[in-house]
């Protein structure tokens, strides 16, 4: 199969990798990085000329609302676009629309895993869109990922994604202030683990990426809070997941709080640039209000 490859960042240019490595023929397109490896087109446009799928994995709605511009024109009538981005569902709404009035197939596939998932190929995706459109991509996915699941129309696929990541966010702000009140009543950090790892507080965030070093599996906490999934990322999936509750009028008070505390931690408390889960060393610093 022939894929454009368009947004190669630190998501992006392991999935590309990978999909050539399982014998698929690549061109990518990225106005800053140049993976070694991959094939390169001049522009977006090129790379999507005589593509049978064009993949793109960019920052915000704006620039994929920019990208389907200029690659949309240059995609023949049944080929599939398949945005791989975490944007705001009216804009991955908004491009499947014009994906359809060119005749072409089109998915909105947001991808839970980090870059590590995107290495190892374990990602999961949440895809919306037409049934013809998920068939063609499946085997890309399963390249790409672990798990592939067609949530619904489009849109879908970033509704799941962002309330997936409303959960993701509340819960590890919630695993740090237990680990910070474990601490001052004195309670070891293994001992906390053992215990909640197994009992009714088990999560995700505790479980699997637990925020204090040392205590569970490797995670970001064990290597000074470098992002595996940055802070400034999770405010962003945070904002977007407000943004989607205030069109469907839906009450999500502890979303919103911890949009307020992740921008607090990014944007005036030194988080940016640090993972994530090291809101554990910022309410360990802090006391109660």
């Amino acid at each position: 199969m022939k894929i454009a490859f368009i947004g190669l960042g630190n998501m992006g240019a392991p999935m590309a990798v990978n999909l050539k490595n399982a014998g698929h023929e690549v061109v990518g397109f990225d106005t800053v990085a140049k993976p070694e490896g991959l094939s390169m087109a001049q522009s977006a446009a090129e790379a999507a000329s005589g593509a049978d799928v064009v993949i793109t994995m960019l920052p915000n709605g704006k620039i994929l609302r920019a990208v389907a511009d200029q690659v949309i024109p240059a995609m023949a009538a049944g080929a599939v676009l398949c945005d791989c981005s975490t944007v705001d569902v009216d804009s991955a709404k908004a491009v499947a629309a014009q994906a359809e009035a060119a005749g072409l197939g089109s998915l909105d596939a947001p991808v839970s895993g980090g870059t590590v998932g995107a290495t190892n190929g374990t990602l999961t995706f949440m895809v919306g869109g037409g049934d013809a459109a998920f068939a063609t991509v499946a085997p890309l996915f399963e390249i790409m990922g672990q798990k592939a699941v067609h949530c619904g129309a489009a849109g879908a696929g970033q509704s799941a994604k962002i309330c997936n990541n409303m959960i993701l966010g509340v819960t590890m702000i919630a695993t740090c202030e237990a680990f910070a009140l474990a601490d001052k009543l004195g309670l070891d950090r293994q001992k906390m683990f053992d215990v909640v790892s197994t009992s009714s507080g088990y999560s995700w965030s505790m479980n699997a990426y637990c925020p204090a070093p040392g205590v569970g599996p490797q995670s970001p906490s064990d290597n000074g809070y470098k992002p595996g999934f940055a802070a400034e990322l999770m405010l962003k999936d945070l904002r977007l997941s407000q943004q989607a509750a205030e069109s469907a009028d839906a009450d999500t008070p502890m979303g919103q709080m911890a949009a307020k505390l992740y921008e607090a931690f990014v944007e005036a408390e030194g988080g940016l640039g640090k993972d994530f889960s090291a809101m554990l060393p910022r309410f360990e610093a802090r006391g109660r209000d």
